[in-house]
């Protein structure tokens, strides 16, 4: 059975993971949140990059039969998706702000990106947007008060409405937009929540659908032979399980360079 495992700072990947498993219910998922260093928006360039090869360096330790690796987190693949190839066989998908598809499909020729301070300022994303985007008006917007809502929405089920509110309002995204790019994977997780308050009509646009079509065209001749066989159970694991609540079966994962 294929295995994929899907890494994020914290619960941000599962929207791309969901885009997954229902794209190739037959395959083995394990998901990795590096939780203790939630938001990675926030971290160094090179602290990411030293956790990514932590990550590699176990996977090989555990001796983990692992056929793709999904970097689900924008800041971690825009700052060190390249360094993490250069110490693994394993294929690696990363994903990156939606700018191509968004620049594509505007009515407007303006769009927005919604992302993280590491992911919306630096170098990969700015080459993304004068390759695709270089006909369009591209505001940005940056928060971190937004991955803090998703998680607390993931977990908690619940909604804190107010202080979406406020943030949303602190952002001011500009009403003459027409796609606005999720550039952090937290925030498909509210993406009801945040259309519900744009009173025009806007867009949002994320990754998830095509990262499961890169992952499914990297394992075609693996799913060919594994049958229609449903693999139901995901593996989780945490570098601060115990900050998680309702988390029962997480395991604790210490990545070490």
């Amino acid at each position: 059975m294929p295995h994929v495992l899907v890494f994020d700072s914290g619960i941000g990947g599962t929207s791309v993971l969901s885009h997954l498993k229902c794209a190739m219910p037959m395959v083995q998922y394990t998901y990795v949140m590096d939780n203790e260093l939630l938001p990675y928006g926030l971290q160094s360039q090179e602290t990411i990059k030293s956790r990514l090869t932590a990550l590699l360096n176990w996977i090989e330790r555990s001796t983990k039969q692992v056929d793709v690796i999904v970097i689900a987190c924008n800041t971690a693949s825009t700052y060190a998706l390249e360094t993490a190839r250069q110490h693994t066989n394993i294929p690696i998908v990363g994903v990156v702000p939606a700018i191509k598809p968004a620049a594509e499909t505007t009515l407007k020729k303006h769009i927005g990106l919604l992302a993280t301070p590491a992911t919306s300022k630096n170098t990969y994303t700015a080459n993304l947007i004068s390759t695709f985007a270089s006909e369009c008006q591209v505001d940005i917007y940056h928060s971190t008060t937004l991955v803090n809502i998703a998680e607390h929405y993931y977990w908690h089920n619940e909604m804190q409405a107010e202080l979406l509110q406020t943030e949303l309002q602190r952002l001011n995204i500009c009403n003459e937009l027409d796609r606005l790019v999720l550039g952090c994977t937290h925030f498909p997780i509210i993406k009801n929540h945040l259309q519900n308050y744009f009173s025009h009509k806007v867009e949002l646009v994320d990754s998830g659908a095509a990262i499961a079509r890169r992952v499914q065209h990297l394992l075609k001749n693996k799913l060919d032979q594994s049958g229609n066989v449903e693999a139901r159970l995901v593996h989780w694991y945490a570098t601060a399980s115990d900050k998680i609540e309702q988390a029962a079966g997480v395991k604790s994962l210490k990545l070490v360079s």
